[in-house]
């Protein structure tokens, strides 16, 4: 553990900063003084900004890290994973992390070491190099970041856990979590944050079940702290767009949406490995579970390939639908299915089918009739769309809202709209903009754990009702039967064997 020496402000206290400014008068605005002088010319104050702990620190926890170690007002204090360090996480470029992390620092030299010129072949078609991460690293890149904004060149104040829990009783200063880890672990470490007092900024999938979804948004009512979930695109102009355009009635009523992914990007439709390999060093298997039922080590379920199992991720439409779901839920205002059924290539125990297409039913929403959503993964798409303009193609993963009126093609997160047909497109006058804009979606979450009274858009409020119905699809997959779905009672009433998919039980030892 590192040697801790803060800046002035970060130590550990009882009352929390902001608090503590906020009690007004003379007292208080001495204190501000003083914490800008702390600060310097330019820079945030102690007093204002929003120390962070990273928790799962791996490929995806590494890439998010760095994007909060450049916000002005975030202070990175600790990470958290249960591997130490090792080289075989996926880049999505030969050399992502060194080149990465050399533009963070304003280096062109140094940190070779977190690329290397192994290759990981994560399917059959997919080959990327490998990486590092882990505990270790991570804490090495901020106290370099942080280094660079001292005179002194030195900096060794961020601390690392294997443990979230040891983290969460120790480091007494922390103000918000970022959580980056497998799946399984998304509920178990927010759940334990939030009761804490703790905001929360949580990696799609919010939750790995139905249940899970639902006892989070409970626990982050009743904790009222600040949570968002990382699906950057509802902050985007383009869903903003997309509302204006189908609530002005572009297309009229939307009866239908058609939803495809190229997902998986990872093992699907394989059975458990009957042989067993030793634990890599420095990597606390036993931790890493978690909840999830015990099993032997193997290199087919960590780093990266965990996705694809029941007991640690939630497939294709929990890693994509995310993304896709936030934007069809916002533009249809949507809540929870009616039913959900699923049909999908050979089916496997343990992990999700290598494809698969799932129908999500909708009621009627006030003025708005019901509607279906379609979704398609593992090569799988639907039909060309009757009016798409001749060379246009279909791409590879993407939306179409289809309404009385027309249709709308659109990218996965519903960017790059386009009206169909072209005399509809021709036809109709786009409306103005009525909607209010995103701030950024980092910043929503940063702002609203500072005090601001709007909530981010991607709240574990909003986003559990997604999450909910996205999973569902999984249950469906899982059950191969057609789901008549209880939102109140969150249980598939006309299916009994559906309740042991929406609420398992964890491993003894662990409970939310």
């Amino acid at each position: 553990m590192s040697t801790d020496n803060r800046s002035e402000g970060q130590s550990r206290r009882g009352v929390a900063r902001r608090q503590f400014l906020a009690c007004g008068g003379l007292t208080g605005a001495l204190a501000a003084l003083r914490s800008r002088i702390l600060a310097g010319e330019g820079r945030t104050p102690p007093s204002e900004r929003v120390n962070v702990a990273c928790i799962g620190v791996g490929s995806q926890g590494l890439r998010v890290m760095l994007n909060f170690l450049r916000q002005p007002d975030v202070q990175v204090v600790s990470v958290c994973d249960p591997n130490k360090e090792s080289s075989d996480y996926p880049q999505w470029g030969a050399t992502e992390f060194r080149d990465a992390v050399r533009k963070l620092l304003g280096t062109t030299t140094s940190w070779d070491s977190l690329s290397t010129t192994r290759a990981i072949q994560l399917t059959r078609t997919m080959k990327v190099m490998g990486g590092t991460a882990g505990r270790e690293p991570c804490q090495k890149i901020v106290d370099a970041y942080y280094a660079t904004r001292k005179a002194s060149g030195q900096y060794r104040g961020c601390t690392a856990y294997a443990d979230f829990r040891e983290l969460l009783e120790k480091e007494k200063d922390v103000d918000a979590v970022v959580v980056c880890t497998g799946d399984h672990w998304h509920a178990p470490i927010s759940v334990a944050a939030m009761k804490k007092g703790k905001h929360v900024y949580c990696q799609k999938p919010m939750t790995r079940t139905v249940y899970e979804a639902r006892r989070v948004g409970e626990v982050a009512r009743e904790a009222g702290v600040a949570t968002q979930v990382a699906v950057g695109n509802q902050a985007s102009e383009a869903t903003r767009v997309l509302c204006e355009w189908v609530w002005g009635g572009a297309i009229g009523p939307v009866h239908q949406v058609v939803n495809w992914s190229s997902r998986p990007f990872w093992p699907q439709g394989v059975e458990r490995p009957t042989e067993t390999a030793p634990v890599p060093a420095g990597l606390d298997w036993d931790l890493w579970l978690g909840p999830a039922p015990q099993r032997p080590y193997h290199p087919i379920y960590h780093p990266f390939s965990w996705r694809g199992w029941h007991d640690f991720g939630c497939g294709a439409i929990g890693d994509m639908g995310c993304y896709s779901f936030d934007t069809i839920f916002r533009v249809l205002k949507l809540e929870a299915p009616e039913s959900v059924e699923a049909s999908s290539s050979e089916a496997f125990a343990e992990t999700y089918p290598k494809a698969s297409v799932i129908h999500f039913a909708f009621p009627k929403r006030g003025t708005m009739p019901p509607v279906k959503v379609r979704w398609y993964d593992g090569g799988l798409r639907p039909p060309r769309p009757e009016g798409l303009d001749e060379g246009h193609k279909l791409p590879a993963e993407g939306l179409l809202f289809l309404g009385e009126k027309g249709s709308i093609l659109c990218g996965f997160t519903g960017d790059n709209p386009i009206i169909l047909p072209e005399s509809r497109r021709k036809a109709y006058e786009l409306p103005p903009k009525t909607l209010p804009r995103s701030i950024g979606h980092d910043r929503e979450w940063i702002e609203a754990c500072k005090g601001s009274r709007n909530a981010p858009g991607a709240s574990f409020g909003f986003s559990g009702l997604v999450t909910e119905a996205i999973l569902l699809g999984n249950v469906a997959l899982r059950t191969g039967e057609r789901l008549l779905w209880d939102r109140a009672n969150l249980k598939a009433n006309n299916v009994p064997a559906a309740q042991p998919v929406i609420q398992p039980e964890y491993r003894r030892g662990w409970a939310l």
